[in-house]
């Protein structure tokens, strides 16, 4: 399972000792020795004895090699570093201090003097290749599906308990994927028969999506035949109250207005009417299409977009902005400049006033409508009518206030202007009236198209709201500090929070041994004597305290979801 210790890098240790020469009567005839051993769990030791430091040469006949995987050889291990201290060099520098010493000590038996060379000791980097998946994990579903697996099959492979990334669920059963591509081989055979197997399925499962598709369709039509008894869904009651029941009072009323305001240019052919006439058959439309919006806004997430679908509110205020400026301020703008080219006489001029009269009416209700549901969304959030209308919070409802405040004013400018007109009997008041109220229109159309764009592009949340949830996060004892925040508004009220977490490995370590017995972790550190049992003991350790600092990550994001129920997804990445 793990590579062998020969080409591993040695710890040596080489202490030579020094001996003055005594004279000959007394000298005993003396070999070079050698000895080795082990030291201080597990690290390689060699001694060598040099019995004259006036010996100019030492004869060493041989040096054996051990190694910890109990071969030996004849051979010095092969070392990763150029500046390994080879014998040569160890006897070289060991006549040297012998020769320096030689001068100032007496003749006699005196102290021996050691020189110690240390290389520490590294595993050998591990080579895993591009493609390393031995220790990948792999869950049922995939299993059955990618390798064309039964539950049956399942059974007899190795099951390992992992936390969940769901927060519904505390942990869940995986499988090592070298144990299910085994599996699948010993099932099928080759890898060809399980390709052709795969193949299969997907034909299968495509006729399978083609059917679903029919019988959808002709489930609709038996419901268009028998009518639909289904109950009342939830999208239905978002028209009831808030931002959705603005939207219908205003494509009522205003539907209503174009209307009366037709009839009413039909009649006078007036250019302002016209332009009042366009007005409110842009906004009716443009309102139209933010409920649809609004319905499609509370759709729930899935595959394609997991996410979910709030940003439509947005996207559908963009287009209404654009709607508003091409065919409310285009066509206002085109009558007044040809009324102002082509003037012609205007007929009495009593039922519009009339007319504009109820319509300033209505488009007042609606104003008033817009901003109560403004100001109580603005409480909501802490924030002012002001500010919550230029970060454009609530979309459809902002187009709701701008362009009914858009509508009362242009009603107020049309009727000065054929006032103009009747006192006067010139018409090119009433033009001017027409290019008033295109020009106004274009000004709301611009500001809806800024303020929606930049929704769109993704906008952060307010300073303090991000400092607020950045403390929270730093006063964690696990955390020692947080960079890179970004906190982005999702829309309806929902918040994307990611940062990058510098995680105190002290306090995730205690938090792993706190769950431990420490009296069995004791008694498995004293029974570690060669290498091999100080890797398995520190893998099994290690990937148990990774697996503890995941746990911290997955119990982070939880509590600020708790403390913060605005923040509905929580990225932290450890740094």
């Amino acid at each position: 399972m793990f590579p062998s210790l020969a080409h591993r890098p040695w710890h040596v240790f080489c202490r030579v000792s020094l001996q003055h020469r005594a004279p000959l009567s007394h000298r005993s005839p003396r070999v070079p020795q050698l000895c080795y051993g082990w030291q201080s769990g597990g690290v390689h030791s060699l001694w060598f004895s040099l019995p004259d430091c006036r010996v100019a040469s030492l004869g060493l006949s041989k040096v054996q090699y051990y190694s910890t995987s109990g071969s030996s050889k004849d051979g010095p291990p092969k070392s990763p570093s150029n500046d390994a201290p080879t014998a040569e060099k160890i006897m070289s520098g060991a006549t040297k201090a012998t020769s320096a010493s030689s001068g100032s000590t007496p003749q006699g038996l005196t102290k021996a003097e050691t020189i110690q060379v240390k290389v520490r000791a590294v595993l050998k980097k591990r080579e895993y290749g591009a493609k390393y998946t031995q220790n990948n994990f792999i869950t049922a579903v995939r299993a059955m599906n990618e390798f064309c697996l039964k539950p049956s099959d399942l059974e007899q492979l190795r099951k390992i308990r992992r936390r969940s990334p769901h927060d519904d669920t505390e942990a869940f059963t995986v499988f090592l994927r070298s144990d299910v591509e085994a599996k699948a081989l010993d099932v099928w055979g080759s890898h060809e028969a399980l390709a052709r197997e795969r193949k299969l399925r997907k034909e299968v499962e495509r006729e399978y999506q083609e059917n679903i598709f029919r019988n959808q369709q002709l489930l609709k039509e038996y419901k268009d035949f028998w009518g639909n008894t289904k109950p009342r869904s939830g999208k239905r009651t978002t028209f009831l109250q808030g931002p959705g029941k603005v939207v219908m009072v205003a494509i009522c009323i205003n539907g209503l207005n174009f209307f009366f305001k037709l009839l009413a240019w039909v009649y006078t052919g007036s250019a302002s009417m016209f332009s009042e006439a366009i007005h409110s058959l842009a906004d009716t439309c443009n309102q139209a299409l933010l409920a649809l919006g609004i319905s499609q806004s509370v759709r729930n997430p899935d595959a394609v977009h997991p996410y979910g679908f709030s940003n439509m509110r947005y996207i559908a205020s963009l287009i209404s902005g654009v709607g508003i400026f091409m065919m409310g301020a285009g066509l206002s703008w085109y009558h007044g400049i040809m009324g102002l080219l082509h003037p012609q006489p205007i007929e009495s001029l009593l039922w519009a006033y009339c007319i504009l009269a109820g319509s300033l009416v209505s488009e007042g209700a609606t104003l008033l409508v817009a901003i109560n549901e403004i100001k109580k969304s603005a409480h909501q959030h802490g924030l002012s009518f002001y500010e919550y209308v230029m970060q454009s919070r609530d979309p459809s409802t902002n187009v709701v206030l701008l362009e009914d405040a858009a509508a009362v004013l242009g009603v107020i400018l049309a009727a000065g202007c054929m006032g103009l007109t009747s006192l006067t009997g010139n018409p090119y008041y009433d033009s001017l009236g027409s290019l008033g109220v295109g020009t106004l229109l274009g000004a709301v159309s611009a500001f809806l198209i800024y303020t929606n764009t930049e929704a769109l592009l993704g906008r952060s949340i307010q300073a303090e709201r991000v400092q607020k949830l950045t403390e929270f996060l730093e006063n964690d004892p696990a955390v020692r500090a947080i960079h890179d925040v970004k906190a982005t508004d999702m829309g309806l009220s929902k918040v994307r929070f990611k940062a990058e977490v510098d995680f105190d490995g002290r306090v995730v370590t205690r938090s792993y041994l706190e769950k431990q017995d420490i009296d069995q972790i004791l008694n498995d550190i004293q029974q570690v004597k060669t290498p091999e049992e100080l890797e398995n003991f520190m893998l099994k350790h290690g990937e148990n305290i990774i697996d503890t600092l995941g746990a911290e990550v997955d119990r982070l994001e939880k509590e600020l979801k708790q403390r913060n129920p605005e923040v509905r997804h929580v990225d932290l990445e450890i740094l």
